[in-house]
């Protein structure tokens, strides 16, 4: 993607100009971001999507009685009639199950796909919403389809309403109120209050970036070097042959403390294990996501091939990563490789210009689903 070029989808500016700007920083109103936007997929569509053992949903009604929330599968049956005000069902990953929403969150890339998460429908009848909230990750709110009354406001108090299902803010003050109709778009950093209400039957959809909070990562690294230890740290053992008798037989050896401390030192001393464990991690799709290796056509050499829509492909300066996994690679391969990444695609000329090994991993690749022959 050209970041210089200036974008409708961003109000005229660069990507460059928007990420300087407001990415993590300011809220950015753009009307007609996709001038005459008309969604490819439909209410009808939605529903069907919610009963589907595979896909993330909820239903969040809002009654006389307060706020309930339903986790899918939700069949038909037991949504409320669409002509009952105040309720709404949200579909997770829709990018995921179809082709055309899919395409359209490619409009987006000039965000590291790593930071990526999904693109989220929520469909709502009148006066339906989810409350007050505040999200800890980036989102670009698309209106598709009706109309859908924003007030958004920088939050200090974080204060939430007890016994509810939601993390509702008990004392939202809104600062700013817009009306997004069609094609309407509105961006909206970490941790900026919003609550937004349909006037009438109106769908929405949020492309959303995920923000991996420190505890979370450090636990899924140190998990990734719990299973390379014996190789990373080798077979040391502990040896200890001026330890002096001991009173206090209870109390632990500070040598033996140290020796541990530069085990684990040890471990995370080399930083391409934790380059690999971090790409492998940032790469794994989520878990409701699965490959149906029955529907691949088999790749061969005089093919292009394409990323399957549900595959995460990403690269750093030595690896390439798919689906969780991670590969050493340099030279030709390597560039190559990456442009799979980048553009979810690769003709048949450079296919036919990888080596014989990378050759054999795409057809390994074609073979669980995560790329297509074209």
């Amino acid at each position: 993607m050209d970041i210089d070029t200036p974008l409708t989808l961003l109000g005229g500016l660069t990507p460059a100009q928007f990420m300087k700007r407001h990415w993590h920083k300011k809220p950015l109103l753009v009307r007609q971001a996709i001038p005459g936007f008309e969604p490819c997929v439909g209410r009808a569509e939605l529903v069907q999507m919610l009963s589907h053992d595979d896909v993330e949903s909820r239903l969040i009604v809002h009654g006389p009685r307060g706020w309930t929330m339903r986790h899918g599968p939700l069949p038909r049956r037991s949504l409320p009639p669409f002509s009952q005000k105040r309720w709404t069902f949200l579909v997770q990953g829709v990018d995921l199950h179809h082709q055309g929403v899919h395409e359209l969150l490619q409009q987006f890339r000039f965000v590291p796909d790593a930071r990526l998460d999904d693109l989220m429908i929520s469909y709502a009848s009148d006066g339906g919403g989810v409350g007050p909230h505040f999200d800890h990750y980036d989102v670009f709110l698309l209106q598709a389809h009706g109309r859908r009354r924003w007030r958004i406001g920088r939050h200090k108090d974080l204060t939430l309403v007890p016994d509810v299902p939601l993390k509702l803010l008990q004392n939202f003050e809104p600062e700013q109120e817009f009306v997004l109709e069609p094609g309407d778009m509105l961006y909206l950093p970490p941790k900026w209050a919003h609550d937004g209400v349909a006037e009438g039957e109106c769908m929405t959809w949020s492309i959303g970036f995920r923000s991996p909070q420190a505890g979370e990562l450090a636990r899924e690294l140190l998990q990734g070097l719990a299973e390379e230890a014996a190789e990373l740290v080798g077979d040391a053992v502990y040896r200890d042959p001026q330890q002096p008798a001991v009173a206090q037989a209870a109390r632990i050896p500070a040598e033996l403390q140290y020796f541990a401390q530069q085990a684990l030192a040890q471990a995370q001393r080399d930083p391409r294990w934790l380059a690999m464990l971090l790409g492998e991690y940032l790469s794994t799709p989520k878990d409701n996501v699965w490959f149906d290796s029955r529907e691949v056509r088999p790749w061969a050499p005089g093919l292009g091939v394409a990323l399957d829509r549900r595959s995460r492909m990403l690269y750093d300066a030595q690896h390439i990563f798919l689906n969780g996994e991670g590969f050493a690679v340099a030279g030709r391969d390597a560039r190559l490789l990456r442009r799979l990444a980048d553009e979810r695609a690769l003709p048949a000329r450079d296919c036919a210009a990888l080596s014989v090994q990378a050759q054999a991993v795409l057809t390994e690749w074609a073979q669980a689903g995560w790329l297509h022959a074209k």
